[in-house]
């Protein structure tokens, strides 16, 4: 038997509540959420503990006795757990998932910057592609989600109930390394091939660059030699002499000002994005609603990165 402490937890806090959407806000997660857990639990027992069929739900009579062992491994677990690690709620993590390229180049100083007018804040954070992360917030299994802002709205978060903070902006470079001259050796000006080097498809700083690209010649010349997801890895192939990427620019700032890239065209060919902080308004852990009401109180100068 495969069994997460936290559907027993759930399932501890339905028998008290009877009600999924009240049990939902009190576990912190969305209705769908939670109801996939309770569903993963009653697979796991291999019984059906809870009659749906009812308003208030009801527990079924298997339910009943195993609201029993439910309740004492809870209590003794986090009795256990309590005096081993000696934590509080009051110091939980809160869990951030972010793009690659915020979490690596971008997240480190704007935490540091922003516990500067708020206090400590523990945080786990664990970057993912930006698809991966939407997923994860909607499911309600993170707290926050970093990414960049989806102007196109391919990213169809309801503004209402996913609520966002600007934090940043950013824009994204046509860089590549220099020639012995200090010009730049694939320039985007003239009429020969150049060596691109492409985000993936479905990578979300790839569609921004294809927006700018896609009535404009200058696609038919860009000959694509490798392709990543990442910016990171495109900067590493980059740096080797590879070919041309387009970079936010906080991820080559010091590349840049030693000279070891320069740009590879006027800012014509800039494309400028904003940073987003995004959480969900179904889901109400304290940790997150005190940030949010901090950040709302900080000055929105302070808040950019």
């Amino acid at each position: 038997m495969n069994l997460e402490t936290k559907w027993l937890e759930d399932f501890v806090a339905l028998a008290n509540t009877r009600s999924f959407s009240a049990s939902a806000r009190q576990r912190h997660v969305t209705q769908p959420a939670f109801s996939r857990r309770i569903r993963a639990l009653e697979q796991a027992v291999g019984v059906t503990l809870v009659d749906r069929s009812t308003t208030p739900v009801d527990l079924t009579p298997q339910g009943q006795l195993f609201l029993v062992t439910a309740r004492n491994m809870v209590e003794q677990l986090n009795e256990s757990l309590g005096h081993l690690r000696g934590l509080s709620m009051a110091n939980e993590a809160l869990d951030i998932v972010a793009a690659h390229s915020l979490a690596l180049s971008f997240f480190p100083p704007w935490i540091s910057r922003l516990q500067k007018g708020i206090g400590e804040l523990p945080t786990r954070l664990v970057a993912m592609n930006v698809g991966d992360a939407i997923h994860v917030l909607r499911e309600g299994n993170c707290d926050l989600m970093l990414a960049y802002y989806d102007p196109y709205a391919s990213m169809q978060l309801d503004a209402e109930v996913f609520p966002s903070f600007s934090i940043g902006q950013v824009t994204m470079l046509p860089v590549c390394v220099p020639d012995a001259q200090g010009c730049p050796r694939f320039p985007l000006e003239g009429q020969a091939s150049i060596p691109y080097l492409s985000y993936t498809q479905g990578a979300f700083l790839g569609r921004s660059v294809r927006m700018l690209l896609k009535n404009d010649p200058l696609r038919m010349r860009l000959r694509v030699v490798y392709e990543t997801a990442m910016a990171e890895g495109l900067k590493g192939m980059m740096m080797q002499g590879v070919g041309l990427a387009w970079i936010p620019d906080f991820c080559i700032r010091q590349e840049l000002n030693e000279g070891r890239l320069v740009r590879a065209g006027g800012e014509q060919w800039d494309v400028p994005l904003e940073i987003r902080l995004y959480r969900c308004s179904l889901v109400h852990k304290p940790g997150v609603e005190k940030l949010w009401r901090q950040m709302m109180k900080l000055p929105r100068d302070f808040l950019q990165a």
